[in-house]
């Protein structure tokens, strides 16, 4: 239980350093929001971390990789995508190895993301090869 305690307190920092790294503004600060604008502004982060059965061939694996990341030319509530595969030297991975990050303006629009058909489609190339999925939602602030 501390192992996965560890690991998920590791998977969440991780996202919100890459996250906070790509929403890096670029541009002259702006004054800090208030507390009311500051929840408008709010960013969903659908973190996805996928474990593969132990018959799951690479080609399987790749299969997958390029259908999770076909989904935002066709869903267009994802406005952010990133994904890669573990390489923490800690080993508390617990034989996860796939993280996907998902960005959405809005709980609304995820809830969009997760009937859509291209998503359902999606899951059925994942289902076979899939041993374990953890999900985490969570929002981020936009700088």
């Amino acid at each position: 239980m501390r192992k996965r305690f560890y690991f998920l307190l590791v998977a969440l920092l991780w996202c919100g350093a890459i996250t906070s790294a790509m929403s890096q503004n670029k541009t002259k600060p702006q004054a800090k929001p208030t507390a009311s604008k500051q929840s408008d502004e709010k960013l969903l982060r659908h973190v996805v971390i996928f474990k593969f059965k132990d018959s799951a061939t690479p080609a399987q694996v790749k299969e997958v990789e390029r259908a999770f990341s076909a989904l935002p030319s066709k869903i267009p509530t994802i406005i952010g995508y990133e994904w890669g595969t573990n390489v923490s030297p800690e080993n508390l991975a617990q034989g996860y190895t796939h993280c996907f990050l998902v960005t959405f303006k809005n709980a609304a629009d995820r809830d969009a993301y997760l009937p859509h058909p291209a998503h359902k489609e999606f899951g059925k190339i994942l289902g076979p090869h899939l041993d374990k999925v953890l999900v985490i939602d969570f929002f981020g602030a936009k700088n």
